[in-house]
């Protein structure tokens, strides 16, 4: 699945480095990857799996229930991953993203950075499985027996 689409991958480190919030979304996992870079001293950086939005209001609105006491921000910078999980790692945005985190002094943040990557690793597993397994997907042509 690691295709040939054109992805800026300094653009999106640049992004994940100075966006106040923003999400990922995956081909194959449904979930969404949300970053919330602002912190205080008791409210760290949020990275989360989030289920996705039916629009960006509802994310606005998600968003505000996670942090009550954040104002909402100006935007919620959105990238679209057409690739694997692992080639995050690869690429260097995971670690362009928990260096920010652990740059400001975050360890939780950063112990929670790996287990949403292993979570998303497994998640992506899962799916690919059940695909191939035909669990959950109809295929597109039937077996002649």
């Amino acid at each position: 699945m690691d295709n040939d689409y054109f992805l800026d991958l300094n653009e999106i480190i640049e992004t994940v480095r100075s966006a106040d919030v923003l999400t990922f979304r995956f081909v194959i996992v449904s979930q969404r990857l949300l970053v919330d870079g602002r912190y205080t001293e008791i409210d760290p950086p949020l990275v989360k799996l989030v289920p996705p939005a039916a629009s960006v209001e509802e994310r606005f609105r998600s968003l505000k229930r996670l942090r009550p006491r954040f104002r909402l921000p100006e935007k919620i910078t959105s990238i679209w991953w057409p690739r694997y999980v692992s080639s995050l790692v690869d690429s260097g945005i995971w670690g362009a993203l928990v260096e920010r985190l652990a740059d400001k002094g975050f360890p939780e943040a950063v112990r929670r950075c790996e287990q949403v990557l292993q979570e998303l690793k497994d998640l992506e597993r899962s799916e690919v499985r059940s695909a191939i397994r035909g669990e959950g997907y109809r295929p597109l042509w039937q077996r002649r027996d």
